[in-house]
């Protein structure tokens, strides 16, 4: 081989190894320091790209879940004031036999009725409940989306409490202003519609409960396939260090015995 003065061969080479080695050493660095295993889009752009719609819709599936135990607390809510409503009937359906007691004075009746006034009232009090200013009773439904993109929904019915028919409006119409103005039918009636009600309430509420379940397996396996594009894998990480961190120092070495083989040529010329 010659030697020359002008051009070192051998330190070139050297030297672009070592920028090679020092620059895999500063991404092992970079990714053990962040966690990521993507630290510039380069390093796995189609990966990267995925990763992004998939933790997008993780999120999607957590702002869901919460939407659904909302819908949850407002179901709830509203068995709560049924279980009221139930407990108020059982007293009017009591009020109504003694009523009916052919020894009692109208003195007794009136005392009687007035406390029926009073349950009425009651009765058209819980109608007017709210949960976050949404009725809790009315004709419409409320429509809950189960899945992070929408297409896949569960219906709250409506509940018409003071329907004459299926609710209590027999039991609370302004015309009946004593117990003497309702049958005994008419509250067993208003009572298996309280009860009905509870029912339906309870099977909307346990279909949401799978629902929510639902989305927190799928959540849980989002953020796992995303962890497997994003995150690094330190024990493989840590060789490669290791690795590269041995390399950039040998490099380093034979970059400047590779410097110092050029003075050669001067002992010639000595």
């Amino acid at each position: 081989m010659s030697v020359v003065i002008n051009t070192n061969y051998a330190a070139t080479v050297a030297s672009n190894n070592l920028a090679t080695s020092n620059s895999m050493l500063q991404r092992s660095l970079n990714r053990l320091s962040s966690g990521s295993r993507i630290v510039n889009p380069s390093d796995d752009a189609g990966g990267l790209a995925v990763a992004t719609k998939l933790s997008a819709a993780a999120k999607r599936q957590g702002a869901t879940a919460t939407n659904i135990g909302n819908s949850v607390s407002f179901l709830q809510t509203q068995d709560g004031a049924l279980k009221v409503a139930a407990k108020v009937l059982d007293r009017i359906s009591e009020l109504k036999t003694l009523y009916s007691d052919p020894t009692k004075s109208s003195s007794d009746l009136a005392n009687y009725d007035s406390e029926f006034n009073e349950l009425q009232t009651q009765l058209s009090d819980i109608d007017g409940e709210t949960f976050n200013g949404v009725s809790l009773f009315g004709t419409s439904d409320l429509t809950v989306s189960v899945t992070e993109d929408g297409g896949t929904s569960v219906t709250v019915q409506g509940r018409d409490f003071t329907d004459a028919t299926s609710g209590v409006g027999a039991i609370t119409s302004s015309a009946v202003t004593s117990l003497s103005g309702i049958s005994l039918t008419q509250v067993t009636t208003a009572i298996e519609n309280v009860a009905t009600f509870r029912a339906q309430n309870g099977a909307e509420q346990s279909h949401l409960g799978f629902a929510s379940e639902l989305l927190t397996v799928n959540k849980a396996n989002l953020e796992a396939a995303t962890s497997r594009i994003l995150d690094v894998d330190v024990a493989e990480e840590s060789t490669q260090l290791a690795r590269w961190n041995i390399l950039v120092q040998s490099g380093t070495a034979m970059l400047a015995q590779a410097n110092a083989s050029a003075q050669s040529a001067l002992r010639l010329i000595q």
